[in-house]
């Protein structure tokens, strides 16, 4: 990047911030003050969680070899409370032992199944919520919310409460205009969606084939694929994103 001059050669400023100008020739304006404070919060954030890290290995160096601390806990309380004389055979040893997991098991089974419900209720609550009330997606495309989850959905995470997202590569995608921070959903939408090598088909007034660029007089055009609203809205979102990957144009 570099700075952007005016024709006094004097450097732009934008809300008391410089301008500079990225090799695509867009703009940012860039806030030096706060990427230091957020450089310098994130550097505190590292180290505590790196000394926090240290501390819980040195715990766990004493619970090697147990992976499953519930299971060995009810295990060893069943041990405890055996009579002695049935712990003479090894072979009884084995079976109180696989009865007891089994009991574990079959005691926890219904909180885990719970457990990873709320989970998946949560993600679609906090990863279809955001595509639900996007503002870039009722704006810019023209196919619905949920066929853009269908699509870019994976790329989407929730970490620690919070929806994350990630590029092609696995990596996360952060703010253009707010370095060091997470880019928010909208923002990373759009880069994905940048780098789409479909996205004529998708969005609005790009010159592609999707239903923005039909002409004004909405008869369209007899050589194009073509296929109305709603026969495309009763097929599978699977197909909706091949119609779209064809060329094919929406009309109403």
């Amino acid at each position: 990047m570099k700075l952007k001059l005016d024709e006094a050669g004097h450097v732009v400023v934008s809300d008391g911030k410089p301008v500079y100008v990225r090799d695509d020739g867009s703009e940012v304006a860039f806030d030096a003050p706060g990427t230091v404070a957020t450089i310098t919060r994130l550097n505190g954030e590292a180290k505590g969680h790196r000394e926090a890290k240290e501390a819980a290995e040195t715990k766990l160096k004493a619970f090697e070899g147990i992976t499953d601390a519930a299971a060995a806990k009810k295990a060893l309380e069943t041990l405890a409370n055996l009579d002695a004389k049935k712990l003479v055979d090894a072979g009884e040893v084995e079976k109180v032992k696989a009865e007891a997991i089994k009991a574990v098991e079959e005691r926890f089974a219904p909180v885990a199944a719970e457990n990873e419900k709320l989970k998946g209720e949560l993600y679609a609550e906090k990863i279809g919520g955001a595509f639900a009330r996007s503002k870039i997606i009722s704006e810019k495309f023209v196919i619905p919310a949920d066929m853009v989850q269908a699509r870019f959905g994976q790329s989407f995470k929730l970490e620690d409460g919070k929806v994350v997202a990630y590029d092609q590569n696995g990596n996360k995608i952060f703010s253009k205009a707010n370095p060091g921070e997470l880019a928010s959903f909208d923002e990373a939408l759009d880069t994905l969606v940048s780098s789409y090598p479909y996205k004529d088909h998708i969005l609005k007034g790009t010159g592609g084939n999707g239903s923005g660029s039909r002409n004004g007089s909405g008869s369209g055009d007899p050589g194009k694929k073509q296929l109305s609203r709603e026969e495309f809205g009763k097929l599978p979102p699977a197909d909706q994103m091949s119609k779209m990957r064809d060329g094919y144009t929406l009309v109403d």
